[in-house]
């Protein structure tokens, strides 16, 4: 029987060949990193980062369509149904329903869901600078200014 015996380190190297350019590949282990960043610091919140982000884009554009965040953001019908829902049980979020399209559903914090952006913000948007792990200052501007173009919230240089 031939046993191979790995390397003492709790993390032994994986070799990732071609995938290790796979831009799928990298930015899922950047969100993984990140992730752990954002729970560690603001775990006590009892949101997950979609969360905070759909509160943040409902207070910056009151009375959008949830199907427009959703889509924007790329977040299943049914998932951002659920996550506005736990929104609305919390007492952040209000549906509205126009009375011209009944079909469409509308988005706006309320007044508690003002507040707790308000005074969340400053601690969630420092969290932003928690999110460069290991680059310097220009490199991550510059990653973040790339991936802005790559989805679409930017005009390319």
């Amino acid at each position: 029987m031939n046993k191979q015996v790995l390397p003492k380190s709790s993390e032994a190297e994986i070799e990732f060949g071609e995938m290790g350019h796979s831009l799928g590949l990298l930015l899922r282990l950047s969100q993984l990193r990140v992730f752990e960043v954002f729970y560690e610091k603001l775990s006590h919140h009892g949101l997950k980062p979609g969360e905070f982000t759909v509160l943040w884009l409902i207070s910056l554009n009151p009375d959008a369509k949830q199907g427009d965040i959703a889509r924007r953001i790329h977040i299943k019908p049914a998932h951002m149904t659920k996550l506005v829902s736990r929104a609305v049980d919390a007492g952040l979020v209000e549906r509205v329903i126009p009375e011209d399209d009944r079909r469409s559903v509308r988005l706006r914090l309320t007044q508690a869901g003002e507040r707790f952006v308000t005074e969340k913000k400053r601690e969630f948007t420092t969290y932003l600078a928690d999110e460069n792990i290991g680059l310097s200052d220009s490199d991550f501007s510059e990653l973040v200014r790339l991936l802005r173009v790559f989805n679409g919230m930017e005009d390319p240089k």
